[in-house]
């Protein structure tokens, strides 16, 4: 059997880590983040594919593509958490477990980052816990996922 199959996904800018605002963001690159991402989702007997773009239709589409494919989805929608109800609207719709993820606290941060419409379609929230909180989430989707099989 197949293991289940999590769609990473990467807003915009995040292309940028390593290089963009390394006192915020720190020095870790998004290939890092895959790594750590492909290595945990090894250890939970995970399959995992990462996406990132700079491009909201893009995301959206990727998110349409998950029903039916995969088994959940893993999301930092960076500055679009705070502006996309088209985006919110696609991960409601596909119905399936989300963890949103963000490498920094946003409520540490300016008061427009305060709310992210994304959280409505997420099961879970994780934020400030740099790049760990991507292995947190990983996590998250593999208890969700666990939970519903034993029901």
């Amino acid at each position: 059997m197949n293991p289940p199959l999590i769609l990473v996904l990467n807003g915009p800018n995040l292309n940028m880590l390593g290089t963009r605002e390394p006192e915020l963001y720190g020095t870790e690159t998004l290939d890092d983040i895959e790594a750590l991402c492909a290595e945990t989702g090894d250890a939970l007997d995970l399959a995992i594919d990462f996406r990132q773009s700079n491009l909201e239709g893009e995301l959206i589409s990727w998110v349409h593509e998950a029903r039916g494919r995969a088994s959940g989805i893993v999301i930092n929608p960076a500055g679009y958490s705070f502006t996309s109800i088209a985006l919110m609207d696609a991960l409601l719709a596909v119905d399936l477990p989300v963890v949103e993820v963000h490498l920094t606290n946003s409520y540490r941060r300016e008061s427009f980052r305060h709310h992210s419409y994304v959280s409505r379609a997420a099961q879970g929230v994780i934020c400030g816990l740099g790049p760990h909180g991507y292995a947190l989430a990983l996590r998250g989707i593999a208890g969700i996922l666990a939970d519903a099989e034993d029901a």
